[in-house]
């Protein structure tokens, strides 16, 4: 044998046997990124914002029902309705009865030694909803 043949075994002998003590095996285990199916929770929100980045789905009804928002007279009517309602509900406590019309409800407010009666009446469908409170005291 010649003695290059006898050092190249022995090295790859070496090798093998200082190499396998360095090899470290271990038993592969799945780990979920969804947290429906056990993953992180901390995964949902990335997971639902790549999802909607994602979505070039547009639906048409709620482009039309927002869309067109409120405009400055809309928000405006509205306040003001709501604070003449209050008015007419802080009257109450000085014993005035009132009343609020808009165009789409009416308001009748009646105090009766206590007993406060609010009549509201749906203009569209003339619809009448009473609410009665009693064990007010002025």
């Amino acid at each position: 044998m010649n003695t290059t043949t006898l050092s190249r075994r022995v090295g790859l002998l070496l090798a093998g046997v200082c190499g396998s003590g360095l090899v470290c095996a271990t038993e592969l285990v799945y780990t979920p990124v969804n947290p429906s199916f056990g993953g992180n929770p901390l995964n949902g929100t990335w997971l639902l914002n790549n999802a909607q980045s994602q979505n070039d789905y547009d639906d048409p009804d709620l482009k039309k029902s927002s869309a067109t928002g409120t405009t400055a007279l809309e928000r405006f009517t509205s306040q003001l309705q709501a604070r003449l309602l209050n008015q007419v509900l802080d009257n109450i406590s000085t014993g005035n009865s009132g009343s609020l019309s808009t165009d789409a409800f009416i308001v009748n407010v009646v105090d009766d030694s206590g007993a406060l009666s609010i009549q509201v009446t749906d203009r569209a469908t003339g619809e009448v909803s009473e609410i009665q409170v009693n064990g007010l005291s002025q």
